[in-house]
């Protein structure tokens, strides 16, 4: 850890200001270049700290740059990991005002929830499956606080793995007789595909993003609580979108999920 507490507040502050301003910021290793995980996670706690002082609270956590597509869209070879947050949630079919996001992208993905806790070290995907209840399908809107969508690792993590909103369908389904690996998922903005993926696409399987959290908080004495739901991380490249836009993804076996920008 390279940062002390009074500069971990103050970089909190200036993230979760930019989001609630609307506004595009620098991305904070141009400042502080030495900036390492610890000190990336210690900011994402202090931004979740700010939250619930206003009655914020966590609706569940998140993986992020899990596909091979999206790590090279952004330039880096490591998940990373983040929590959502109730304000984020949207209904399935709802409207999402983009006058209040910076440069929105959606991304599909297959989320879970577990009916056991998960805990590691040595977690790993039979593990997860093992205790997850259902999956769900899921779209997650991401808008990163930073100018341009440019950012390091670190970065990224300091500002909760641009965390946004995020809609979930109406299907749950338990994984027995689910391939995860080969279910598909197409989506389409205005009416024209965008994006196709298999759930493979994620570190070859969904559940090993999950396996990865398990293992990542328990780095930090934390385990996966039974009943917190899990974003997996998006399958495809993320898609941007604007007022006007209408996003429609179909998933394989379970159902579709849209959207609408206004």
């Amino acid at each position: 850890m390279t940062l002390d507490q009074d500069t971990i507040q103050k970089l909190a502050a200036h993230l979760e200001d930019a989001e609630l301003d609307v506004r595009a910021v620098a991305k904070i290793t141009d400042t502080h270049p030495t900036l390492d995980w610890d000190d990336a996670y210690a900011i994402q706690a202090a931004i979740r700290a700010r939250k619930e002082a206003r009655g914020q609270r966590v609706a569940g956590l998140k993986a992020g740059l899990t596909s091979r597509a999206k790590m090279k869209q952004m330039g880096v070879d490591t998940p990373v990991f983040g929590l959502l947050f109730d304000y984020m949630s949207v209904a399935n079919g709802g409207e999402i005002e983009a006058s209040k996001l910076i440069h929105p992208k959606v991304e599909a993905e297959i989320a879970f929830v577990l009916k056991q806790p998960l805990r590691g070290p040595g977690c790993h995907a039979g593990a997860v499956l093992a205790a997850t209840d259902f999956v769900v399908p899921a779209v997650e809107i991401i808008d990163s606080r930073y100018e341009n969508f440019r950012f390091d690792l670190t970065s990224v993590i300091a500002d909760n793995t641009s965390a946004s909103r995020f809609v979930v369908g109406d299907v749950a389904r338990g994984v027995e007789g689910l391939d995860l690996r080969t279910l598909g998922l197409v989506m389409e903005k205005n009416g024209e595909i965008v994006a196709m993926a298999a759930g493979a696409a994620v570190l070859g399987h969904p559940a090993i993003a999950v396996a990865a959290l398990a293992n990542h908080l328990a780095r930090r004495g934390e385990e996966i609580p039974a009943g917190t739901f899990i974003m997996s991380g998006g399958a495809t490249e993320a898609i941007p979108v604007a007022a006007g836009d209408a996003i429609h993804v179909r998933f394989q076996d379970l159902g579709s999920t849209s959207m609408r920008f206004v």
